[in-house]
């Protein structure tokens, strides 16, 4: 017989079998959604245990196009501010890393106890409708045409799309009132 001790086997962590892999929402203190979701990733990328509990930490943003001053702006927007989601097995350990991370406040359930989003919630969130086109024209306002044959004319708004990204413009042209359709970035507003 030897005098060594036996090697203990080496055990890899896995994802317990008991608790389902579902999508939970994470409250934030506003602002610290992105700073919430940087560290909950690095502590993951740490810890072998919970690479196996933890899947994917997300938030919910959409894209806004805005027309200011004649200019197309697209930005990114968060969707739920104050909410991260995170794709996690409920074990006491991912519980435990995901509510004492800096700026976390606690899952969104009763008694901070998670309550798994359902698959119509996570399909919302993961892929948001598209935000129609924000402006600041409306109906009735004066606007200076931009481009095109009628540009540095003044017109008045007589309908507003922003989903199509379009407006209808009333051109007063020889005496006579005409309207026209144009793009929502070939206009801007006549400030008073």
């Amino acid at each position: 017989m030897s005098d060594k001790p036996a090697k203990e086997p080496v055990q890899e962590t896995q994802a317990p079998q008991n608790p389902e892999l579902c999508w939970y929402a994470v409250h934030t203190y506003t602002g610290y959604e992105n700073k919430v979701m940087d560290t909950l990733r690095r502590s993951v990328e740490n810890s072998p245990e919970m690479r196996n509990l933890i899947l994917d930490i997300h938030i919910p943003t959409e894209e806004v196009t805005e027309i200011r001053n004649g200019r197309r702006i697209t930005t990114k927007r968060k969707i739920y501010p104050g909410y991260v989601m995170v794709h996690m097995y409920w074990t006491t350990n991912s519980w435990y890393l995901v509510r004492n991370t800096r700026g976390v406040t606690g899952f969104v359930g009763p008694e901070s106890k998670p309550v798994p989003l359902s698959p119509e919630e996570v399909e919302h969130m993961l892929h948001p409708e598209p935000a129609s086109t924000k402006t600041d024209i409306a109906i009735g306002q004066e606007v200076r045409i931009l481009s095109g044959t009628l540009e540095n004319f003044v017109a008045v708004v007589q309908d507003l799309d922003p989903a199509a990204n379009k407006v209808t413009v009333k051109v007063t042209m020889f005496g006579r009132e005409q309207l026209v359709d144009l793009d929502l970035d070939q206009v801007v507003k006549v400030e008073d």
